[in-house]
């Protein structure tokens, strides 16, 4: 959680660097961003929205994966690289910035039917690493648990794997290829377990609380939750050194118009302290 957080301190800077940037409104030309999968509903939002007040600059969004989306952007193809986990240093040291829009948690999430409310950190890892198979193991039915997850690339996985800790020791029994999909899965199969973004968990499917605390923003910002990560529009380079149609972009993300689209959607702003 103290890396979310220092990392979050990247939204104050840009809103500093952006604050002198004077009137915006004769702006024109285009932004172009790719990645995350569960950035889908943020970014769709806040592009409808921007282009509401910006009609000259035309924003295209592309869903490719976190990591897919950042190489897009190292190979210079885009103009934002969208991340749902921290950068790596190898990917700073190529010249990658971290700005930090919003703070999502990842929910734990079952079937309609699944009867356990509750696991450890240790429980968790255990049934994605394969030591545990059944539910009747944790407090559940007699119950083959079916585990899923997201593909290689994903941050969502990414993350997920580094802070229950079991990187590269996941027994899988279905890799899907976006948030949506996990979702739509877990709630199809008797006996699955998935992980998606906070903010698109529907009445499809339950949620289980981690070491008894459930995921919500309270506990998120508290740091009792242990599931969140940011939600990371890179750059190459410092947003004061992108083309203007860029700087407007992240200057409206930072503006109270625009912090109102990440509210409404369930995630959290960033400490800006």
């Amino acid at each position: 959680m103290k890396k979310l957080l220092a990392a979050s301190t990247a939204i104050t800077m840009f809103a500093s660097v952006l604050a002198g940037c004077g009137s915006t409104e004769s702006v024109s030309g285009s932004v172009s961003l790719a990645g995350s999968t569960s950035m889908n509903k943020l970014c769709d939002a806040l592009s409808e929205k921007f282009m509401e007040e910006y009609p000259d600059i035309n924003v295209q969004v592309e869903y490719t994966g976190s990591t897919a989306g950042l190489e897009s952007l190292q190979a210079g193809s885009v103009d934002i690289g969208d991340a749902s986990r921290s950068l790596s240093d190898e990917e700073k040291n190529n010249g990658l910035v971290e700005n930090v829009v919003a703070v999502d948690g990842i929910a734990l999430i079952t079937d309609k039917e699944n009867e356990v409310a509750d696991l450890t950190t240790q429980q968790l890892a255990d049934i994605y690493t394969g030591k545990i198979t059944n539910w009747s193991e944790v407090g559940g039915k007699d119950e083959s648990i079916v585990v899923i997850g997201r593909e290689n690339g994903s941050g969502t996985r990414s993350a997920f794997e580094e802070l229950v800790g079991v990187e590269e020791q996941c027994a899988y029994a279905q890799e899907l290829d976006s948030t949506g999909a996990v979702l739509g899965k877990v709630a199809a199969t008797p006996g699955a377990i998935g992980y998606v973004s906070l903010d698109v968990v529907d009445d499809t499917v339950s949620t289980i609380s981690l070491n008894g605390v459930e995921a919500t923003e309270e506990n998120i910002l508290a740091g009792d939750y242990l599931l969140s990560r940011p939600f990371v529009m890179a750059t190459m380079g410092e947003i004061s050194e992108q083309n203007e149609a860029v700087q407007t972009w992240f200057e409206f993300v930072g503006s109270d118009a625009g912090q109102e689209v990440i509210s409404s959607l369930g995630l959290i702003l960033p400490e800006t302290k």
